[in-house]
């Protein structure tokens, strides 16, 4: 199968900061937020076993998952009784809203605060969510709550699923670059928790009771500026692989789509697409310094470690957020950003998640 990632780069691929002009995109800030409930896997458990107790037998043989998936607490927008009522779309819809803009608007005051601006400062927000519908788009109603220009530039992005964090801040660093001097605001927020369906006895449905939790996060780009350099991005989107992740659209909301295959094919494949990216981006692999990877799960991580030979310890960061936050689809790897650099590595890094399509998104940050 022949890989040609999509890519676009400053030009200056791989070189250390001490080579930076002023056509280079940089990250200012980044921060994250999460909601009140604080869940513990070992009551999702208890909970889960109860709530399914007259589906007891197809329970019992997933029942391992919880203790299997790496993950010792979540946080929730809503508590864990909510999951024992009925809900449609528009009581999903309304709870997803309020609680959206909520954690939005905390993660892009940190944001900006990390990056001395105020909201009048930001002249262009990229949004991403795949968890919920809402029109007016999330911005649109986040302007109604913090002080941005009316003029202010938005690019609301759905369906991009646990991918969403890198390819969202890939295409906000291409609209910084393409305008010279403009400050980007990008905004990520998923609620997995509230897209749990009672009714549903699928596999996939009963593992993400496992799994998922609700997260937001946030960053500011901008090009010849002070940050970490984004110095190349790329995606690739392989043929015939739509069923290995997705939503299903059922009467009461979102039906949750993944594969049991996705580690066989995060080692059969995701390799070989990263490999030509960083070809194409003029990065050898061998220079690679660091790897922050969306922790899609347990198996997921040590998958990502056979494919691209990294140490247990290399991922670390990946299993402690999702020990600490399980799954937040595309808000997860920002959280693994967030701590890698607070940690102030120095060297290069690269960034990659999966998501719908079967796609993957690839970044090079550059002396991280």
């Amino acid at each position: 199968m022949a890989f040609k990632p999509s890519v676009q780069s400053n030009g200056r691929t791989g070189k250390k900061k001490d080579c930076r002009t002023i056509s280079d995109v940089t990250l200012k800030s980044i921060a994250t937020a999460v909601p009140p409930h604080e869940i513990h896997q070992i009551e999702v458990e208890k909970f889960a076993r109860r709530l399914f107790a007259s589906r007891s037998k197809a329970f019992e043989r997933l029942a391992g998952a919880y203790a299997n998936a790496g993950i010792d607490k979540r946080y929730s927008c809503v508590p864990l009784e909510w999951y024992e009522q009925s809900h449609g779309w528009k009581d999903r819809a309304e709870i997803f809203v309020d609680n959206a803009v909520d954690l939005l608007a905390r993660a892009a005051q940190k944001a900006m605060d990390g990056a001395s601006l105020v909201a009048a400062d930001i002249d262009g927000i990229v949004t991403v969510s795949s968890t919920g519908v809402a029109v007016p788009s999330l911005d649109a109603l986040l302007m109604d709550r913090m002080p941005f220009r009316r003029d202010v530039q938005r690019l609301p992005i759905f369906g991009l699923g646990c991918g969403g964090g890198v390819l969202g801040l890939s295409r906000a660093a291409a609209l910084a670059q393409a305008q010279p001097g403009s400050r980007w605001l990008f905004l990520v927020v998923e609620l997995c928790g509230i897209t749990f369906r009672g009714a549903d006895l699928s596999k996939s449905n009963i593992i993400a009771t496992a799994l998922f939790g609700d997260g937001a996060a946030a960053a500011v780009v901008q090009v010849g500026s002070s940050g970490k350099r984004l110095a190349s991005w790329g995606e690739y989107c392989w043929p015939n692989s739509s069923d290995i992740m997705g939503w299903n659209i059922e009467e009461d909301g979102f039906g949750v789509r993944f594969s049991r295959d996705i580690p066989r094919f995060v080692r059969s494949q995701m390799r070989q697409a990263a490999d030509r990216f960083l070809e194409q981006s003029s990065v050898p692999f061998e220079s690679l310094d660091h790897f922050i990877f969306h922790p899609g799960g347990a198996k997921v991580l040590s998958a990502l470690e056979d494919a691209f030979e990294i140490s247990p310890s290399g991922l670390k960061l990946a299993r402690h957020v999702l020990r600490e936050y399980g799954n937040m689809s595309a808000a997860t790897v920002l959280f693994v950003l967030e701590r890698a650099l607070a940690q102030h590595p120095s060297g290069v890094g690269l960034v990659g998640a999966l998501g719908p399509g079967f796609s993957a998104g690839f970044l090079v940050m550059d002396d991280i």
